[in-house]
């Protein structure tokens, strides 16, 4: 069993954005940090949920077919659009995320408060400074 956490950070003024990816199994972590090509903060959330699948599936590998994956967001909106298999304005980045989401045997989301998320929270704010010195 995984467990994946994900958060995205944008700075509206300039539309950078970047995410922060934590994954723990057996104990150990791997934390992961990137630049994203989103320009608000719910298409990044999106983005940075299915850039942590596709790593996940690099380090799984062919366990993937037989691997529960604990998933957790801060994003409300990733939460219920999972859920639903539906976002009104976000449908792509629905449809991109579960097809990140599909070589997983099951995939169990959770929302969590900020406050829940803060590994990756970090990460993300990290990633969205050096994106900022950057420019």
């Amino acid at each position: 069993m995984f467990s994946l956490y994900t958060d995205a950070a944008t700075q509206p003024q300039s539309g950078l954005s970047a995410g922060g990816i934590l994954i723990i199994h057996d104990h150990e972590q791997t934390q992961l940090k990137s630049r994203l090509s989103a320009t608000n903060n719910h298409a990044a959330e999106f983005e940075i949920a299915r850039l942590g699948f596709q790593r996940l599936a690099e380090i799984a590998g062919d366990a993937c077919a037989t691997t529960t994956v604990l998933f957790y967001t801060d994003s409300q909106i990733v939460s219920d659009s999972l859920q639903k298999h539906y976002a009104k304005h976000y449908q792509n980045l629905v449809d991109a995320l579960l097809a990140a989401q599909a070589p997983f045997q099951l995939v169990l989301t959770q929302w969590v408060p900020e406050k829940q998320n803060q590994g990756a929270h970090t990460l993300a704010n990290q990633a969205l400074h050096s994106a900022e010195e950057a420019k």
